[in-house]
């Protein structure tokens, strides 16, 4: 599985969650900090190119960076 980390804002996190878990077996969004908003996304291989352009739409209508993962996760 490939592991990405975003940074959002606080009120987007069941809205990414929603959007992203709609599209059965491509992710799995999981909140990691909820005070911080940073969400890891759990992508199976087959489907990365899938989920990095959902991800790329869903910028169109909300903020958030991709990070880096947090150490001790």
């Amino acid at each position: 599985m490939i592991e990405k980390y975003f940074k959002i804002n606080r009120r987007d996190i069941s809205y990414i969650k929603f959007i992203l878990e709609g599209y059965e077996g491509l992710a799995m969004v999981t909140t990691i900090d909820r005070y911080d908003a940073i969400v890891k996304l759990l992508i199976a291989p087959d489907f990365v190119s899938e989920v990095e352009n959902i991800v790329k739409a869903l910028k169109d209508e909300i903020a958030f960076e991709e990070i880096e993962g947090k150490e001790g996760l």
